[in-house]
Order: structure tokens, then C-alpha cells, then sequence
């Protein structure tokens, strides 16, 4: 009886807190104002050094992919390979991204989001993850998240190098993947 009297309990209290975040969440909300003008300002107001930096999608290979701003752009550059007579290729224009767009590419709440550049043909885009959040979810280990033609992962901000690599290899070249035998 005990038992069943808590379970009762503990349910009114549940619907209780669920209706009374749902109440404000819509009270919160119809204060909000969304209007373009608000967006733009806060696309302008973005800080973008952030992104200064290289990439890797692993923290233990070297730089693949450079941020910077030169002539007062942002520009990406990508490492060229070994036998290439140069270590980066050619910048390339980086632009704003507003958050409204995030959805486009990234699973995650715009709210946990500072800061996204990108391509224009969007191609690749980068997000800065706001750092407390970053700290809090168990799906990231990086405050920066890549998406690269169609699909969205974690990056890793690394030393820059000037050292040419060979991006071009086949990783996989040497795996042997052994069938599986699942009696056993």
C-alpha cells in the first residue's frame, strides 16, 4: 500500500514539473522577439576568433584543415598533399552562418551554439560549441563540430605545421577484417 501510494505521488509530481517547465517554456517564448533585424545583429556581433586555428578529425593526426583571417575575411585552407611544392592550397572565402541555419547541418539545440562559419557553397561548415556545453554532453569530446558534405561530426583544433603530409593515402590499406564467427 505504501508503495502504491508513492508511485501515485511521485506521478502527480512528475506531471506536476513537466506542466510547470512546459508553462514557462511558452511563457518565455512569447517574449522572445525574432526578428530578422535581430538575427543580423547577432550574425554581426559573432566573434569568429574562435576558429583561428588548424583542424583535425583526430586529436592524434596532424592539421588537415586552417582558419585564419587575412586582408579582413575569414579564409580556410586545406593541406595539400606530400608531393605537392606547397604546404596549404589556395584560401578560400569563409562566411557567417546564422544560427536559424544550424538545424541544416548540425543536431544540436542553436542555443548551444556560439559561433558558425562555413563555406559558401556549404560544403564544409564549423561550429564553436559553447563550452560549458561542450563540458556537459557525453556525445562530444571537442568544443567544435565539422560538417563536410553531408555529414556532421566532431573536429579537433591542433598545432599548426608547415610539414606536408600524405592526406591522399589509403588509411585502411593494411586492415584485415577476419569474418566473424557467431556460434561462438
Amino acid at each position: 500500500m505504501m508503495s502504491l501510494c508513492s508511485s501515485i505521488f511521485y506521478k502527480r509530481l512528475t506531471y506536476l514539473m513537466l506542466s510547470a517547465t512546459a508553462s514557462t517554456v511558452l511563457l518565455l517564448s512569447g517574449c522572445s522577439d525574432s526578428s530578422d533585424a535581430q538575427a543580423d545583429t547577432e550574425v554581426a556581433a559573432t566573434d569568429l576568433s574562435v576558429f583561428a586555428g588548424c583542424y583535425t578529425v583526430s586529436q592524434d593526426e596532424p592539421a588537415q584543415i586552417k582558419i585564419s583571417q587575412q586582408d579582413g575575411a575569414w579564409v580556410m585552407q586545406m593541406k595539400e598533399p606530400a608531393s605537392a611544392k606547397r604546404v596549404w592550397d589556395e584560401p578560400e572565402a569563409l562566411e557567417v552562418i546564422k544560427n536559424s541555419d544550424i538545424p541544416q547541418f548540425f543536431s544540436i539545440d542553436p542555443d548551444n551554439v556560439d559561433a558558425v562559419i562555413g563555406r559558401p557553397d556549404r560544403v564544409l561548415v564549423l561550429a564553436h560549441v559553447k563550452p560549458a556545453y561542450a563540458n556537459i554532453d557525453p556525445l562530444l569530446d571537442s568544443e567544435y563540430l565539422s560538417y563536410i558534405y553531408r555529414g556532421a561530426n566532431t573536429i579537433y583544433r591542433v598545432e599548426c605545421d608547415d610539414v606536408n603530409t600524405d592526406i591522399l593515402a589509403n588509411p585502411h590499406a593494411n586492415i584485415i577484417i577476419d569474418n566473424v564467427n557467431e556460434s561462438s
